[in-house]
């Protein structure tokens, strides 16, 4: 499955043909509560990822939250 995330075509060989965005976060090893993202141009709720299925070709934005901050 080729895929397009933030802007960079990228393959997993290694998703089914079945995948959900729940699957796409696993294979690329973020932690879900950190993420946001968007599928086709459309931002999905977190509740809604282990619904809604991929295709190849798909377009994400996904951005990862970190933690920091300046210290005193």
């Amino acid at each position: 499955m080729r895929l397009v995330i933030n802007g960079k075509e990228r393959d997993f060989s290694s998703l089914p043909a079945t995948a959900t965005i729940m699957d796409l976060i696993g294979a690329l090893e973020l932690k879900g509560d950190r993420v946001a993202l968007e599928h086709n141009g459309t931002i999905v709720r977190r509740d809604a990822w282990a619904a809604t299925s991929i295709e190849s070709g798909d377009k994400f934005e996904i951005v990862h939250f970190v933690g920091g901050g300046a210290g005193e």
